[in-house]
């Protein structure tokens, strides 16, 4: 299984091509919509959300309900296109360049992507580089949920920090609801008054806040990913495709950077084995991997943006056309985007582990993907 995305901010849509999923798993654009409102959610956010009313149209692919084994396509309109068609018209000509950005952005792909392609005008490079791009892996994300929920896999995401406040309350699974009601899909309400309280007082002074969110999955079997070679290994994987959302600048798996901290006796999960349930732990603090590969418990991982990078009370820069100092440009921006950057993670995460259920098990229909998996559960209890 494999995917492209396409589209820029302010063109007239997003598109992703997905590629070698079974055939017969029951999908319709329905399933699709609360994963892109959620990525639209969360307290903090822009003027564009207001705008945008995200869909992804099933344009091949599936029939009837079900997919056919065949390329699947999603197509999300810009809605936002309509204001700027001239600007973003393909067609040679419209010198000089309207809306032109030359002043770069510190933290943004503005300047070395405009040194990279040559761009004096750096809107042809935040146009593909901007945030905007993962409602479409947003959308793909969707797909891999609805496979993996075949296979008996939930996920969960949510934020634990925000802009220096940490969420103390732990998630449980049981309030998954509750959590994605929450301004902030945070599992702490006391937490939570405190971070739009420091929303409030950034958005205030033109600042923006950055966060940790962590992403939670369950249902698991044992064996996914490999130990045999580097790039096979799936928290490798997984760390990667965590890192692939725009402003994120880290990640960890279960105790993560705490485990450094730790003397082994405080890190390693024991392991224990009872008739009919087989192989299990009593914790969970390797987060569900070992050696590269999934362990059977909870897959646990985190990952921390950084403010984001369009701030209105900007700082200093060069203009790259005259060279000369100049205030970095502003293009509309949210203050925090940490509660949607949760949903993009989760949806990179289920992508991954989706990926890594296909290639352990195969199969051209959902039918022989479950037949398969069963076999695999069998022989794990009788290990």
């Amino acid at each position: 299984m494999r995917f492209l995305t396409a589209g820029e901010s302010h063109g007239p849509a997003l598109f992703a091509i997905v590629e070698g999923l079974p055939a017969g798993i029951p999908l319709t654009e329905e399933d699709l919509l609360p994963w892109l409102a959620r990525r639209q959610g969360g307290y903090g956010r822009g003027r564009r959300m207001q705008i945008e009313k995200d869909r992804a149209r099933i344009q091949s692919g599936v029939r009837a309900g079900r997919t056919t084994g065949a390329p699947l396509t999603l197509v999300i309109e810009n809605r936002d296109h309509q204001n700027w068609r001239e600007i973003m018209d393909p067609s040679p000509g419209g010198e000089p360049r309207k809306r032109a950005l030359t002043a770069a952005r510190p933290g943004h792909a503005d300047l070395p992507g405009g040194i990279k392609y040559g761009h004096k005008d750096l809107r042809d490079v935040l146009e593909r580089a901007s945030a905007r791009e993962t409602a479409a892996r947003v959308a793909v994300g969707a797909v891999a949920a609805r496979l993996l929920a075949e296979l008996g896999v939930e996920s969960a995401s949510f934020v634990v920090e925000l802009g220096g406040i940490r969420a103390e309350r732990p998630f449980a699974w049981e309030e998954k609801e509750r959590t994605y009601r929450s301004p902030l899909y945070t599992p702490d309400p006391e937490a939570e008054k405190e971070m739009i309280a420091a929303i409030d007082a950034a958005k205030a002074r033109g600042d923006t806040l950055g966060g940790v969110v962590e992403v939670r999955v369950r249902g698991l079997v044992p064996g996914l990913g490999s130990h045999v070679h580097y790039d096979r290994k799936l928290d490798g994987r997984l760390a990667q495709a965590a890192m692939s959302v725009p402003a994120i600048k880290g990640v960890e798996i279960g105790l993560g950077f705490e485990a450094a901290r730790r003397p082994g006796s405080e890190v390693h999960d024991p392991i224990y084995w009872e008739a009919g349930r087989g192989y299990f732990r009593k914790t969970n603090r390797t987060g569900g991997l070992e050696g590269g590969l999934t362990n059977g418990e909870e897959l646990v991982i985190r990952a921390a943006m950084k403010p984001i990078a369009t701030l209105m009370r900007p700082l200093p820069t060069v203009d790259v056309v005259t060279k000369e100092p100049a205030d970095a440009a502003r293009e509309r921006s949210d203050v925090t985007a940490v509660p949607a950057a949760g949903v993009v993670v989760e949806a990179m995460v289920l992508i991954t582990l989706a990926q890594a259920y296909l290639e352990k098990f195969g199969g051209d229909t959902l039918e022989e993907l479950k037949e398969r998996l069963e076999r695999y559960r069998r022989r794990v209890l009788e290990y």
